[in-house]
Parts: C-alpha cells; sequence; structure tokens
C-alpha cells in the first residue's frame, strides 16, 4: 500500500475518578487522517480545517509522533500527511491524541505493521508531550485499543482492556478556551488520604460497575474528590449541567480530560438525547456558544476507511 486513510475517534480521558488512568474512545466526534508514501526523506503536513495548525513537523503533534516511529525505524521514508480534524484542539475530548494516533496506526499499515498497539502508544505519546508537556497515555490507548481502557503504568504501558455495557455519551463542548498546562498546574500536588481513599473507591467501584454492567454502581462512582472541585471553577454553569443532567436521567458525569467539554453518561440514546439538549441549554442561557454530540463507545479505535 502507498496510502491509506483512517479514521481517528475522540475519547474521553479520566471518566471523573480516573485521573490518567481511565479513557473511552467516542463515534463522534472524529478526524480523518490520510497517509500517503513519498519518494522524498521529508515529512509535509496538510490541513483540511480552519483551525491554523502548525505544518512544520517539528511542531504537529502528527508529525511529531511519525518522526519518532521513523527514527525508531532508522527509515528515511518519507510522507505525506493530509488532516481533517473536527476535534477542536484544546476541546478536551482527545484531539491531539487523535493526530498522533491516527498517524502512527496509519504508518504502521503502510510500513508492513511492524509495532504492536502498545508500541504504537509509545510513539504517539511524543506527539501528546509536545501538547501538553507530559507523558500520558488516557487518550491515546482508547483511540488506539478502542472501547474502555484503564492504564495501570504509565512508565511499563500496561494496559488493560475494559468491557462496557451499552452506554451512550452526552458530550458538550462551550466555546471556551483552557490551556492543558494550567489546569494541570491548578491541580494540589498532596492530597489527603481521607481524599485519596474516596478517590481509590470510586475508581475500584466505576471498573466493577463496567464489568459487571451495574448501572446502579457506575452512577455511585462518576465522582472525583481531586481534580473536578478545582477544574470546575474554569467552566461557567459547570454545577447546573450536572444538575439538569442528573434531573434529566443521566448516569452522572464530569468533565472530559482538563475540559472544557462536559460529558455526561447515559443508559440508552433517547436519554442521553435528552440530557444532551439539556447540557446545552444552560450554556444558551449563558449566551455561551456550545457545540453538542451524542455518541456511542467506538470499538475499533483508529480504523481504515479506505
Amino acid at each position: 500500500m502507498e496510502s491509506v486513510k483512517v479514521k481517528c475517534p475522540g475519547t474521553l480521558s479520566n471518566l471523573c475518578c480516573g485521573f490518567d488512568i481511565l479513557g473511552l474512545a467516542l463515534e463522534e466526534p472524529y478526524d480523518i487522517i490520510e497517509l500517503r508514501k513519498t519518494t522524498t526523506t521529508d515529512i509535509r503536513i496538510h490541513h483540511l480545517d480552519a483551525f491554523d495548525l502548525p505544518l512544520d513537523p517539528k511542531q504537529n503533534i502528527a508529525g511529531v509522533a511519525l518522526q519518532a516511529m521513523l527514527d525508531h525505524l532508522q527509515s528515511s521514508q518519507g510522507f505525506e500527511i493530509v488532516i481533517e480534524k473536527m476535534i477542536k484542539p484544546g476541546s478536551g475530548i482527545g484531539s491531539s491524541a487523535a493526530s498522533a494516533a491516527g498517524v502512527v496506526v496509519a504508518a504502521n499499515i503502510l510500513l508492513g505493521s511492524p509495532f504492536s498497539k502498545k508500541e504504537l502508544i509509545a510513539f504517539a505519546m511524543e506527539g501528546e508531550v509536545l501538547a501538553s508537556g507530559s507523558k500520558h497515555a488516557d487518550n491515546l490507548a482508547p483511540c488506539i485499543y478502542g472501547g474502555l481502557v484503564l492504564i495501570r503504568d504509565t512508565a511499563t504501558l500496561d494496559i488493560v482492556e475494559l468491557n462496557t455495557p451499552p452506554i451512550y455519551i452526552s458530550i458538550v463542548h462551550p466555546q471556551i478556551e483552557i490551556k492543558t498546562s494550567y489546569a494541570r498546574s491548578i491541580l494540589p500536588k498532596e492530597i489527603a488520604l481521607k481524599t485519596a481513599v474516596t478517590q481509590w473507591a470510586n475508581v475500584a467501584g466505576l471498573v466493577s460497575g463496567f464489568l459487571q454492567s451495574d448501572y446502579d454502581l457506575i452512577s455511585r462512582s462518576l465522582l472525583d474528590v481531586v481534580a473536578e472541585p478545582h477544574r470546575s471553577k474554569l467552566i461557567p454553569g459547570f454545577e447546573e449541567v450536572k444538575l439538569q443532567s442528573m434531573a434529566a436521567g443521566a448516569l452522572g458525569g464530569g468533565i472530559s480530560g482538563s475540559g472544557p467539554s462536559l460529558f455526561m453518561l447515559s443508559k440508552d440514546r433517547k436519554t442521553a438525547e435528552l440530557v444532551t439538549k439539556e447540557m446545552k441549554t444552560v450554556f444558551d442561557d449563558l449566551a455561551i456558544e456550545s457545540k453538542a454530540y451524542v455518541s456511542g463507545v467506538s470499538k475499533n479505535g483508529v480504523e481504515i476507511i479506505s
């Protein structure tokens, strides 16, 4: 193959209590990346969107991730990357991960599939460093694996794939900006033991709820006592969104990644659509423009479309 086009799903990270260790792949929204081999030795990037992202491969997340793979192979193969982003950068739903994951999966296909999914995540993390200043896989792992994943250890990429019962996700992205680096900087460097125990219990409960298809346990466990108390202050209307969503039948939810997008989980699409409407209404009343999605879980992660 000389070229391949892939669909790269958006992702939720943290899922409230699973800070940096839980991630879920979405059916909506997603990016499209087309990767082509060239007869040159350089990486060229084109964007079919209006986000004005860097075209210099050393400053572009996709370019950095792809170069990390080529350096490992000691390859001088050239590539042209054509990116159509529909996940807005800085949305909190895995825009940078979609770029990094999509390009390494596509390159792996064109190079004869020499790397495992775990190895692809390692290359893609180099792109995430450019985006956020740190290596984390809670968006990359679900983007590449699909479904719900637990990153038990980032250093060794000990990744656990988890089953999910039928579940639907409401996502509303208020058009405000929250930089990931700032959202991480406002978190406490130390937390009380009592707070840590509560968070551990919620993570265990959430994972157990998914594995047992216990929606009530999922609902009780979708609580974050570490990051949300600090990050929620950056999002106008946050408490009202949660209140209205729960009244509409949501299981629970919170901030996706570092925000500003908010998510809510529901047992069925009809409820998720109602919850999404209520979430968006809160921002409409605040005169804050927002974009809304209703999504199922992407089971396959990055996948070939042509």
